[in-house]
């Protein structure tokens, strides 16, 4: 059987290795000019093996023993961690929105450069905010939750383990 501790290590690296995907995955899509389909599929492979990173350790092995760990750190590492998913799902509901849009104008295929994007719908502004919103406040959650993640490691498997 494998410890704990190695195990808890093998989530500190995978999860703290989604950083980067997420970093470059947010760079490349905001230094495009015009984001076609080529560009959107292009950001959100990266986007994706981030979210697969963290989430896959937290749902086989965080989740499963949290009742067994029940206490302070833990309770706000676990508060952090679902305020970023539900970011998440706030910035999903807006690009779920907008990809529709700009996919029945043909946006990702043939993108017009003179199109302004708040044009092609009456709620494209509310889903563009809900987006920003979405995906700053769960860059932001998911920070805090890896600061208290790595200092429950630290406490639980470096200093007094």
């Amino acid at each position: 059987m494998v410890s704990d501790a190695i195990v808890a290590s093998a989530v500190a690296i995978l999860v703290t290795a989604s950083l980067p995907f997420y970093l470059y995955g947010a760079w490349y899509i905001l230094n495009q000019e015009t984001v076609t389909w080529d560009v959107l599929v292009h950001h959100l492979k990266y986007i994706a093996v981030g979210l697969t990173l963290t989430t896959v350790p937290v749902v086989t092995w965080m989740a499963p023993r949290f009742l067994n760990q029940v206490g302070g750190l833990t309770a706000l590492h676990v508060f952090l961690g679902l305020q970023a998913y539900a970011m998440l799902v706030l910035a999903l509901t807006g690009i779920v929105r907008i990809f529709q849009v700009k996919h029945r104008h043909d946006l990702y295929e043939d993108p017009e450069t003179d199109v302004d994007i708040d044009e092609l719908h009456e709620n494209m502004g509310a889903w563009r905010a809900r987006l920003r919103m979405g995906v700053a406040g769960y860059v932001v959650f998911w920070l805090l939750a890896w600061i208290v993640g790595v200092a429950r490691y630290l406490n639980e498997y470096v200093l007094y383990g």
